[in-house]
Order: C-alpha cells, then structure tokens, then sequence
C-alpha cells in the first residue's frame, strides 16, 4: 500500500489565472500579479538582498519543474528557475470565486464552491449593528472595539489599551471573508476569547462568513505581541472532501498546521501546529512513521502570513529558498510507492500595491513513486485534479468534478 503527502505552500501563486480581472487589491485589478516571478525578479536585480543575496536559489524545487510551471501558467521566464523537468509538473488553475484559504483549500480537496462568500464593506463601521450587539453579548461587555477593516498588529497596537480599559473586544476584518477577534491573553482569557468565538461562529458562517478567526495577544501598551495560540473557526465545507474520501476508507488523514481548522476537524485523524520550522518537523518525522494508505495534508502558512501580506520580497525569498532545502532532505527520505505533491492555494504577491491575496494559478510539482515519477508535464489542471489525483494514487473512491493526472 502506499502514501500520499500533500503540502500547500500557503500563497506561493505563479500568475496567469484568467480571471485576474475580476479580483481586486483595493480599486487595482490582479492582471499581471505573479508573486513567484515577481520575487525571483526582485532577486535578480539586486532588491532582495535582506538577510539573502543575489538570485533566487531554489534547486530542488525547479528541478522538478517549477521554472517551467511559471512559464505554463504565465508565458514568463523566472530568473534562476530554468532547469529541465525531472518530476511531475504543472499548473492548477481555481474555479471558484474566491482566493482566500479555506477556498483554495477546499477546492483542492475535491470541494469548488458555487458561490461568493460574505465580505464585510471597507466602510466604518463596517459590521451590521446587530452583528455587533450579538457579539458584544456573547463576550458580555458593553460593546466592541475595532468595527473596521484593519492590520491585525496595527489594530491591536492602536486600541489594545482601550481594550485592556474596557475589557470589549478588539474585533475587525480584511478583504477574506472573515471575522477577527483580538483580546489579550491574561485580561480578557484565552479560553473565554475561544468561547466567544466558538459560540458567535454559527452566526456568522450563516451569514456566509467563511472564518471566525481568534487573535489572542500579550504584553503592555507599546509592547504587544500576537501568540501562537490563534485559532480558525471555518466554516465546514460544504460537501465531503478527500480527508473524508480517505477516512472513510478506513485510512488516517494527518493534518499539519491549520488543516484542522480549515477542514473543521473533518475527515482528519489527528493534528500538529506551530511555526513553519517546526511544521517542517512534523513532517520530517510523518515521513518515517506514517502508516501505509495514510494522507498528510500540510499547510506552510508562513510565505503568507508573514511575507506576502506584509509585502516583504526578501523575507518572502528567504523563506522560499529555505523551504526548498528542507523539502529537497524530504523527498531524499520518500518510501517507494510514496506520492508527494507540492501546491499552493492562491497568490500573495509580495511586489503588488495593497495587502491582499493575488489571483493566480498555483504550481503542481510532484515526486516519488519508487524511483521516481520522472519528467512528466501533466499541463493545465483544475484545483480539484489535485485532489482526485491523490484518491486514485491512495486507491480510494473521489468525488466532485476533479479528474486524476497520474
């Protein structure tokens, strides 16, 4: 029997998706967003050069046929990634309207959505007022702080000690559909700032919310800093998924950072979070000690979180090139018969004006099999090919649109 693992790295788009037009940073089209060229563009000429140097090195993922994945997906040539394919490799193109996590997620676990989730207007307030008498309610305060379209840290900088004053929490949104919930770990409670948001979700998922999301904080005024101990509250996919496909046939579905909450826990045997160093970990240790039929299915949110939003081109070339050396010690440990195959959900391109997710195509890039998939293009496929290639590489019956590439 065999595995199969299933690593999305969080935001790595690689241009080209032919809807740009239809989705927005602001008032500005994403025609044109790459965030993968644009980065190894920066590095090129001399602009990334933050804690790194020179062009992007990523060895072992252009071996497999990156370089050749951005010129499918964009008719572009990335400098530095022009090796010859020697894996599987192609480009995934989205159907569903929408280029946020749980979205792209879904769709490559077999799941597209027909339908636009809620956003909240960048207007303040920007929450119904009986949105936010419910949820002041809920956390039993008098009210809630925030009510806008706001950076996570610069919202928590501006109004945590108004926070920590009135004990109301700090709660905002973005251009994701989303809901987010800041209060400081100690005065307000992390287990009552997780309560609260637990029991607002359902309210909010009806209102097609796709994400309650917890952002507990520490520290004094001047001095805060966000915690690990964030959690997603998604809304539950709308249809069964591959973790299902593959649970239900009596297999184990490990999940590595926020599957769980992106999946809501279904179809998943058991979880591990933390930072993308020790998610890599996590990993590593899958490899060896995973079952035969298993499915790892990781999330390396990092790229997204920390560079893309912030548009940080070198911490985003950084991290990037870092990620390729540990994958390359990965794929070096894969077992004959193991599949891994490496994507992304959406773009994040670290050159463009705004702090949103990009509209692109995301890499498929594939290795394994024994001695090897060897060179094959497996050229334009959906989001939700990945996931049917995975079931038929696993033996189990999939469901939804997608076709298998393998």
């Amino acid at each position: 029997m065999t595995r199969a693992f299933l690593v999305v790295l969080d935001s790595v788009g690689i241009g080209g998706a032919p809807d740009a037009a239809d989705f927005f940073n602001g008032s500005l089209p994403d025609t044109g967003a790459n965030t993968l060229l644009h980065i190894a563009q920066a590095c090129a000429a001399g602009r990334a050069e933050d804690g790194r140097s020179g062009p992007l090195r990523l060895p072992v993922l252009d071996a497999l046929g990156l370089g050749a994945a951005i010129r499918l997906a964009s008719g572009a040539d990335a400098p530095g990634l022009g090796a010859m394919p020697q894996g599987l490799w192609g480009a995934a193109t989205e159907a569903s309207p929408g280029k946020d996590t749980p979205t792209g997620h879904w769709e490559l676990a077999g799941v597209p959505l027909s339908r636009a989730w809620h956003y909240f207007p960048d207007t303040q307030p920007a929450f119904p007022a009986d949105l936010s008498a419910a949820v002041a309610r809920a956390a039993g305060t008098g009210g809630i702080l925030g009510d806008c379209h706001a950076s996570g840290t610069e919202i928590v900088t501006r109004l945590g000690p108004a926070h920590l004053r009135t004990g109301w929490p700090i709660c905002y949104t973005s251009a994701d559909s989303v809901f987010q919930i800041a209060a400081h770990e100690a005065a307000f409670g992390l287990d009552r700032l997780l309560r609260l948001c637990a029991d607002v979700a359902p309210m909010l998922h009806d209102m097609g919310v796709g994400r309650v999301i917890a952002r507990p904080f520490v520290g004094e005024p001047g001095a805060f800093m966000r915690t690990a101990n964030r959690r997603d509250f998604a809304a539950p996919p709308p249809a069964p998924t591959l973790c299902d496909w593959v649970q239900d046939a009596g297999r184990a579905v490990h999940a590595v950072g926020k599957i769980g909450d992106i999946f809501s826990m279904l179809g998943i045997s058991d979880v591990v979070k933390g930072s993308d160093a020790a998610l890599m970990d996590h990993l590593d240790a899958l490899v060896e000690r995973a079952g035969d039929g298993s499915l790892t299915f990781a999330n390396l949110v990092e790229f997204d979180s920390l560079y893309g939003h912030r548009r940080d081109v070198s911490g985003y070339a950084r991290h990037l090139e870092w990620a390729d050396a540990r994958l390359g010690a990965l794929i070096a440990r894969l077992r004959p018969g193991d599949l891994l195959l490496i994507t992304a959900d959406h773009g994040n391109d670290p050159t463009w004006p705004g702090t949103d997710h990009t509209r692109e195509r995301v890499p498929v890039l594939g290795a394994g099999l024994g001695a090897g998939l060897g060179a094959r293009a497996v050229g334009q496929v959906g989001f939700a090919d990945v996931a049917a290639s995975v079931a038929a590489h696993l033996g189990v019956p999939a469901q939804g649109p997608g076709k298998s590439f393998l």
